[in-house]
């Protein structure tokens, strides 16, 4: 039996006289992936922006892993990994320099070792010592990918995954997400592709 790690209730959003989310209520469980589909400009990326603490909803309520995410944002964003259009990754920087940091940034324990161990699950071993501003747009997003897992989160939001990728890129994606539900984790993603939404999640919404 799986265990809620994702709760909203009536979940608003509006900027200035715009309202872009409409009381959402939606549950996500362990193991559970789930695809949100509609139209640019239905609020899709913002509410994932939301549950990453990087913007605050006007009414209504989100817990993950059982924390609020604006009471306990400190404590939510240690639970998310978060892979945006905007890569979050410093573009002087290498690769590897780059999760050394984020890994820093989150505590990570052997974050070395674990910077290692996802440049190679993301293909990205030969590119470790290149800096992000000279990466094509499909390695910056296998980077914000491994960005995303450093600190083994329990929740990975995805907005438009396959944005940059190759076959094989969209290959790894799939193999991650996998992963991550079969190990407890919850996948919430956005794309517009029905057909690869009904290949990689659980529920559509």
């Amino acid at each position: 039996m799986s265990t809620t790690l994702l709760e909203i209730a009536g979940l608003k959003k509006s900027f200035a006289f715009k309202t872009v989310l409409r009381g959402i209520d939606l549950a996500l469980g362990s193991g559970e992936r789930m695809a949100l589909m509609g139209a640019n400009g239905v609020g899709k990326t913002t509410l994932l922006r939301i549950l990453a603490c990087l913007t605050s909803p006007s009414s209504g309520s989100a817990r993950i892993g059982g924390w609020d995410i604006e009471r306990d944002a400190q404590r939510v964003r240690r639970l998310v990994g978060f892979v945006a259009h905007q890569p979050y990754l410093y573009d002087e920087l290498t690769a590897e320099e780059n999760l050394l940091f984020f890994g820093k940034m989150y505590a990570v324990k052997d974050a070395r070792e674990r910077t290692g161990q996802l440049l190679l699950r993301v293909g990205l071993e030969k590119r470790a010592g290149e800096r992000v501003s000279v990466l094509s747009r499909g390695q910056v997003q296998r980077l914000s990918l491994a960005r995303a897992l450093l600190h083994a989160p329990r929740l990975l939001l995805l907005d438009e995954p396959d944005t940059g990728l190759d076959e094989e890129g969209h290959e790894l994606v799939e193999q991650v997400l996998a992963e991550h539900s079969v190990g407890g984790g919850a996948v919430l993603f956005t794309t517009h592709q029905l057909e690869r939404a009904l290949q990689l999640a659980d529920h559509l919404v």
